[in-house]
């Protein structure tokens, strides 16, 4: 069991460079806004649209297949059975049908149609239909359909390309990014280079935890414990046991990175401030801003909801 490798999530592709690793963070930072704003008041189309930009933007990097198979196939199989279970249930829309008339009002006997007085059914004046299936119990409609592609498509939205991003975006960059970005707020007081360092510190302690989790799992196993003469309580007893161990193990890792720093003399990043890395806008990046000015034209000229 190799949780660094069988759940990639959050962690840093170091090779191979692809055109992805090669642009600019600030750049990269405001395609990933993009993706995540984009979806706001758009309609189903766009939404599949995003998802579809996604794919091949990562097929088009060439990011092994050994990678982006384990985060965007499951998680395109996911969303999947997500949007079919929401075409499935029911809608939410509950009408109340009335009569038109008053159940009191006074009715005159008519005479029975006959095959001269029958007019025959007139057509529809347009295709349009609420109810898609009607099969026995299941029942499509078409608000049930929109909905399931709402969800499936923002949440794989949300959380590809932010993985996307983390997978191709090296920790330093990504706080030299925002730092840089979140530099105009300095004047109104607040610790910019506190917060790019917390960020930092929090992306390169993800795979810490991991590591431990992993270790203390390796642990559990080679023991060989017999869950099931163990009983619920004391099976409990010994995850509490686990768990404690882990708790412990990372604020000892978080008190070593305390003391590696402040053995290096760093106090305050005012009076030790750490240069990370050196953006640089390249001709790659404003092609990728182009494309994402072009990006936003769409979206607000045939992606908007009507």
């Amino acid at each position: 069991m190799d949780l660094l490798r069988s759940l990639p999530i959050g962690l840093y592709l170091e090779e191979p460079v692809t055109w992805l690793h090669r642009l600019d963070a600030r750049v990269k930072l405001a395609w990933l806004m993009s993706f995540l704003l984009a979806p706001l008041l758009a309609h189903a189309l766009w939404r599949l649209v995003l998802v579809g930009l996604l794919i091949v933007i990562t097929l088009s990097a060439r990011i092994p297949l050994r990678v982006w198979k384990r985060q965007m196939g499951w998680l395109l199989v996911f969303c999947s059975l997500l949007f079919v279970v929401s075409c499935i249930m029911p809608d939410g829309i509950v009408a109340e049908h009335q009569p038109r008339l008053p159940t009191d009002e006074i009715s005159f006997a008519l005479p029975e149609p006959t095959e001269e007085t029958t007019s025959p059914a007139l057509p529809q004046p347009t295709s349009y239909r609420y109810v898609l299936v009607q099969q026995g119990p299941l029942r499509i409609t078409r608000y049930s359909v929109d909905l399931g592609i709402r969800i499936s498509t923002l949440l794989f939205t949300l959380v590809y390309s932010t993985n996307l991003y983390l997978l191709t975006t090296a920790s330093e960059e990504i706080a030299t990014a925002i730092e840089n970005v979140m530099e105009p707020l300095r004047r109104f007081g607040l610790p910019i280079t506190e917060i790019a360092l917390t960020l930092t510190l929090s992306l390169r302690f993800f795979p810490l935890v991991l590591e431990e989790i992993q270790n203390l799992v390796r642990s559990v196993r080679t023991r060989a414990i017999n869950w099931k003469k163990l009983g619920f309580r004391r099976a409990t007893q010994v995850w509490l046991m686990i768990a404690e161990r882990l708790l412990e193990n990372l604020l000892l890792r978080a008190e070593q990175i305390a003391s590696a720093m402040t053995v290096r003399g760093f106090t305050t990043p005012n009076t030790h401030h750490v240069k990370w890395y050196q953006l640089r806008i390249r001709w790659a990046d404003g092609l990728a801003l182009v494309g994402l000015t072009v990006f936003w034209t769409a979206r607000l000229i045939w992606g908007t909801q009507a």
